[in-house]
């Protein structure tokens, strides 16, 4: 196989057997006539030239060889191809030719490539072997296509050597400038700042080949930023290249950097991008009063912690290089004003710390410094960091309210003082220069019930009651002052007033209890420990006594205010006793002396052996004491007995139940049945008849006096009492009537039963004017002979019935 090896071009492409190429250019080999040199040789001299030089053997005797002492013959092998990218020629560019040593040229043959971009990019003539590409390449975009190459027999197809893969590489050229991916770009550099600082640093990249040439070599330089920065050529570093810019003149500025390739030579590509370089700041100004002095005023009756007013020393740095502390410097008024620094907006807060009084000072001036919190010792000689000013304070007179002598009044006075009686003064003044009159008077929501009254122009309190310690042993004031003219303002004090007590109220013996004693008891027995009550305070002692001598008892005193009941020697106190009562007296130890009587009840009880006492009020008892056996033995026979009673209720509802209907229903349903047969007529003994008669004239069903054997009535109808009557029995009527007639002998009868009881009543009725109309006694006659005029005399009842029968005699007589 033969390939087009141009020696001067493939040199230039840099073609792998370019070194092969260049040796056949120097020895002067011959090539053939069509330009071609055999491809065996040339593949042989690429593979073997290196083993060659080794062995020192001439260039010339491998090109002379046949090769078949060193290799066997081939004649389809070939390695790289090399195309310009970015081609621009109207006509596809020639990369390259195929030919195999078996091709005659009679067109059997045909030349088939395969692989990347074959037959879009990369064409070739099948009969000749000529490789073309039909566009513009970019080495960016691809910088290498692989390929595979065959031939084959244009009949049949069959392959008439093997595949062979070979690359057609882009070569590169400078056809991209360099970029700037990172930009814009920020930095900072502090203000102040030596020369050379190092700001920020960019960096550029080119799309080129960076191994082919100086296309992707990128120099960088300034085109905006003189004489402030620099920056480095070859890094892309930017570094001040000014002393001492100052952030308050100008803070910010624009830095324009150009990347340019080809190593900055005339043809290169350029690139640009911005930098925003900012200074930080320092603390490099001092702060500063915009005036020395400020004038502020204020009213004398502000309150503590009022805000007076507000200075501002300016700093033109920010931030902490900002921040100040502000101090007053004048001792004499720091107690009665206090500077703060507002945080936020670094202005001083004058505020008020003690009460102002424009009569006693009307005017304050206050030496304020501002001095910066954070110092940088690089810049110390710039001056004090630190500046001063005078403030001004006015106080402005205002009408103040009266103020008292004393926040709180404290006052003594005697209970039981006549009303009237002096118990202090209060008293006020007005601070302001015109002092008006003060008039006073009393918060009557403390002292409702009007204890007190004050004198309106002195301020005198007294007393309008007579107090009672014992009621109310403090009372607790306030006093209001106001001014006459003005506004009237007035301030309030309070006033607590406490009352003495004296010796108003006689001691009282604690008697409440009964004093149990056994008897027969021995003298020197102490019966009661003698207590005493006494309302008054300070009572130092008491005096016990017996108000009428008793020659059972005496009475021993102590110390502490209390005594002893004891029994005297020689007294035995006897169970006929029962029931003692000693009167006694206790009188106090005040000035004057007051006396308290009281009686105490003393009761004689049986008493055991072991000190048991055991009273029943009215009679001495002894105490039988019980033992737990005892009463465990009573519990048991009172739980039998319950159990006997229990049973014998059971079974005698038990014996009960069979009388009971074995039906659930209503017992009044159950209906009863007897076999024994009446008497008839003639049978008397089964019940009064007389019930049933009904005596003309009198009250119907009721018995004589004689047939109600449970109580005997024993009053007369009332005269007047009105009669009930049913609706049934509106009509008149004998039965209305009887009805009547019963109820209201229920009525008047007090023994009857309840009214709402059931009356039970018997009666057969008397008769109807009709008579029987039954036909058992009737004689035997025949309807003609009846005579039916007398059914008009039974009255409007049988008038139709008159008719009828008339009717028919007559049909029948007819």
């Amino acid at each position: 196989m033969s390939i087009d090896c141009n020696i001067p071009a493939m040199c230039h492409l840099g073609w792998p057997p370019l070194g092969a190429c260049l040796i056949l250019a120097v020895l002067g080999t011959p090539l053939v006539p069509n330009g071609h040199v055999q491809a065996d040789k040339i593949e042989a001299l690429g593979e073997d030239v290196a083993s060659a030089a080794e062995e020192d053997v001439p260039i010339a005797n491998l090109l002379a060889s046949d090769g078949g002492s060193r290799r066997t013959k081939r004649g389809w092998v070939w390695n790289q191809f090399f195309v310009l990218e970015e081609y621009t020629a109207k006509d596809p560019l020639h990369v390259g030719k195929l030919h195999s040593d078996s091709d005659l040229g009679d067109g059997k043959m045909k030349y088939v490539l395969t692989g990347d971009g074959a037959s879009t990019i990369f064409i070739i003539d099948d009969r000749t072997g000529d490789i073309h590409a039909t566009r513009r390449l970019d080495r960016e975009e691809k910088a290498y296509y692989t390929l595979t190459a065959q031939v084959v027999e244009r009949e049949t197809g069959n392959p008439l050597e093997p595949p062979s893969e070979f690359v057609v590489k882009v070569q590169d050229i400078n056809d991209n400038a360099p970029q700037f991916l990172d930009g814009p770009y920020h930095g900072t550099v502090p203000e102040m700042a030596n020369v050379g600082t190092p700001v920020i640093q960019v960096t550029a990249t080119d799309k080129d080949d960076p191994t082919y040439g100086n296309s992707a070599l990128v120099v960088y330089s300034l085109l905006e930023g003189h004489p402030y920065f620099s920056v480095d050529p070859h890094t892309g570093e930017i570094r001040t290249a000014l002393a001492d810019m100052d952030r308050e003149a100008r803070e910010e500025y624009q830095v324009i950097i150009q990347g340019k390739d080809m190593g900055g030579h005339m043809g290169g590509l350029t690139g640009t991008t911005t930098i925003t370089i900012t200074l930080t700041d320092v603390n490099d100004n001092p702060p500063k009063f915009p005036k020395s002095n400020y004038g502020i005023s204020v009213s004398e009756l502000a309150p503590l912690g009022f805000m007076v007013g507000q200075i501002r020393a300016e700093d033109a740095d920010v931030a902490e290089n900002a921040a100040m502390t502000y101090t007053i410097l004048d001792a004499e008024v720091s107690g009665t004003f206090l500077v703060k620094t507002d945080p936020k907006t670094q202005k001083g807060i004058i505020t008020l710390e003690k009460p102002l009084d424009f009569e006693r000072r009307p005017s304050y001036k206050l030496l304020v410094q501002a001095a910066n919190t954070h110092v940088d010792s690089r810049f110390t000689a710039r001056g004090p960091f630190r500046d001063s000013a005078t403030v001004s304070i006015t106080v402005e007179d205002k009408d103040e309210p009266p103020i008292f002598l004393a926040d709180a009044y404290l006052m003594e006075v005697s209970e039981n003082s006549s009303a009237g009686s002096y118990v202090g003064s209060v008293s006020a003044q007005d601070p302001d220069r015109a002092k008006q009159t003060i008039h006073y008077s009393i918060n009557r929501n403390l002292d409702p019930e009007r204890f007190f009254d004050i004198n309106p122009q002195s301020g005198a309190l007294r007393t309008a009651r007579v107090l009672d310690r014992e009621v109310y042993p403090w009372h607790n004031l306030s006093v209001f002052a106001k001014e006459d003219g003005g506004y009237g303002l007035s301030s309030e004090a309070t006033v607590a007033v406490r009352v003495r007590d004296v010796n108003d109220n006689a001691p009282q013996v604690n008697t409440e209890e009964e004093v149990l004693a056994c008897e027969r008891t021995t003298h020197g027995k102490v019966l009661r420990e003698l207590t005493a009550v006494d309302l008054d305070e300070g009572v130092p002692s008491f005096r016990f006594s017996l108000l009428r001598d008793n020659p059972n008892f005496t009475i021993i005193h102590h110390p502490n205010k209390t005594a002893q009941l004891l029994l005297r020697p020689g007294s035995v106190l006897q169970a006929e006793q029962n029931l003692m009562l000693l009167p006694l007296a206790v009188s106090d130890g005040g000035s004057p002396s007051l006396t308290g009587t009281s009686t105490l009840t003393v009761r004689v009880c049986s008493c055991s052996p072991d000190g048991y006492v055991s009273c029943v009020k009215g009679a001495p008892f002894r105490a039988p004491g019980l033992s737990a056996e005892a009463l465990i033995a009573i519990l048991a026979c009172l739980l039998i007995l319950l159990i006997i009673v229990v049973l014998f209720v059971t079974l005698r509802r038990k014996r009960k139940e069979p009388l009971l209907a074995e039906s659930e229903g209503d017992v009044r349903e159950t209906v009863v049945s007897y076999d024994d047969e009446g008497g008839g007529e003639e049978d008397t003994e089964a019940f009064d008849i007389a019930a049933l008669k009904h005596v003309e004239g009198g009250i119907a069903g009721l018995p004589d006096q004689g047939a109600r054997r449970d109580i005997k009535p024993e009053h007369a109808i009332p005269p007047g009492v009105v009669r009930r009557c049913w609706p049934e029995a509106q009509g008149g009527g004998e039965m209305g009537s009887f009805l009547q007639d019963m109820l209201l002998e229920a009525d008047r009868d007090p023994s009857a039963p309840p009214y709402d009881s059931l009356q039970v009543f018997a009666y057969e009725g008397a008769g109807s004017v009709a008579g029987s109309l039954s036909s058992l006694d009737s004689r035997a006659s025949t309807d003609s002979d009846q005579n039916y005029d007398y059914l008009n005399d039974w009255g409007p009842r049988f008038q139709k019935l008159s008719a009828m029968y008339a009717d028919g005699g007559s049909n029948s007589g007819d």
